[in-house]
């Protein structure tokens, strides 16, 4: 389990898609290899991967091809940043919300304004999602723990402080940026509780 909590920006060193042998992805990075070992979970960009190799300054992951079609991970390229976090310690500090890291689907940067030092940014969200997507509640983009500060009917808004600005990847991203989306797993225990009942009824 996740928290959302980006821990640092890595980079991509190499994303091999092949379609006869697994995919791979190897990124630099300095804090999540201090302690890294085999078989960890990291979150890359929100979508918990599994380490196979490692040392100090980078670490492997693999990706199944349904991770590629689920997510960004297959649109990463040399040089690309990712958001980076570890799994969370029996004894870590719970900062943001659970996330899982399995993205539900992806979105697109609609648009970026100003608000005061903060930015305001919209995403295009698939149908589905919406039920998911309330005033005020958490979702995962690219594996940042966000609130929701706006919703349309196919579309959702945060606000970005200045820290989160250049902690995370989404504060260099342009409109037109594809980004994983993780809705709060709490509202798809509500609503299959809802409908178990419904059903039973």
């Amino acid at each position: 389990m996740f928290t959302g909590i980006v821990e640092e920006m890595g980079t991509v060193i190499a994303a091999h898609q092949g379609h006869e042998r697994d995919n791979t992805l190897l990124i630099r990075a300095s804090m999540v290899c201090t302690d890294a070992k085999l078989g960890d979970s990291i979150a890359v960009n929100g979508v918990c991967l599994t380490v196979t190799a490692f040392d100090a300054t980078t670490f492997s992951v693999g990706t199944s091809p349904e991770t590629l079609r689920r997510t960004n991970l297959g649109r990463l390229r040399p040089g690309d940043a990712v958001n980076l976090e570890r799994s969370l310690a029996a004894n870590g500090r719970f900062g943001g919300h659970y996330v899982q890291g399995h993205v539900d689907d992806v979105a697109t940067i609609a648009q970026i304004e100003p608000d005061g030092e903060a930015r305001m940014v919209t995403f295009r969200v698939p149908r589905h999602l919406m039920p998911y997507i309330v005033q005020k509640g958490y979702i995962a983009v690219d594996g940042v723990s966000l609130t929701v500060a706006g919703r349309g009917e196919e579309s959702f808004s945060v606000a970005l402080i200045a820290h989160t600005q250049h902690a995370v990847i989404l504060g260099q991203q342009q409109v037109g940026a594809v980004v994983n989306l993780e809705v709060d797993i709490i509202a798809k225990y509500v609503e299959s509780l809802v409908q178990a009942q419904h059903a039973s009824a």
